[in-house]
């Protein structure tokens, strides 16, 4: 257990990240976006969601760039941007569920960043995830399926993530604070789980 203070989990916190970013991926539904929003504001950091980001880009929705242009277009614009993002300063960077399946983006973030996975269970991401209907890899009779081979394909993938917390049903401040709790006690070297 880590016993420093806030301020000082903050300060050794940026003294290992020593001007890296960090990086939050995981499944959608994980709460990469509200979890990193609300730790980028813990460490004074910007924060960045690179979904805004790709749609900023292109000026359309994701949902649009999948419908117009498809998976692999997307997934090409995604890349670019995230690799735009860690050369842009450190700060706090949510990710899309897929980003971090290209070896390409995970070797940029290993070189830039800290990644951070936000693992969640099935009900809980499926609780989350139909609560709005802008998913495109979702758009399906059978979503639960859907889900269930996106977590056996990315799960083995994102566990090469230097820190594992996990996201559960309890207010987001408590996974913040686990996610505080866990890079506090990261060295140059280790990775970490929670």
């Amino acid at each position: 257990m880590n016993r420093r203070s806030p301020a000082k989990q903050i300060e050794h916190i940026l003294s290992v990240l020593n001007g890296r970013s960090i990086v939050l991926i995981g499944l959608m539904g994980a709460g990469k976006t509200t979890v990193g929003r609300r730790i980028a504001q813990r460490l004074e950091l910007p924060f960045a969601d690179a979904d805004n980001e790709i749609e900023k880009a292109a000026d359309k929705t994701i949902p649009e760039l999948f419908e117009d242009y498809g998976e692999q277009h997307f997934r090409d614009g995604e890349r670019r941007v995230i690799a735009r993002l860690l050369r842009s300063g450190q700060q706090v960077i949510a990710t899309g569920g897929g980003a971090y399946m290209n070896a390409e983006t995970r070797r940029n973030i290993r070189e830039a960043a800290i990644a951070v996975w936000l693992r969640a269970d099935l009900d809980l991401l499926m609780k989350r995830v139909r609560r709005r209907s802008h998913r495109p890899l979702l758009k399906t009779p059978d979503p639960e399926s859907v889900m269930k081979r996106l977590m056996a394909e990315r799960y083995p993938v994102y566990a090469e993530a230097d820190v594992t917390v996990d996201s559960r049903d309890v207010a987001h401040n408590v996974v913040v604070s686990d996610v505080i709790d866990a890079l506090a006690n990261l060295d140059t070297t280790s990775k970490c789980t929670t």
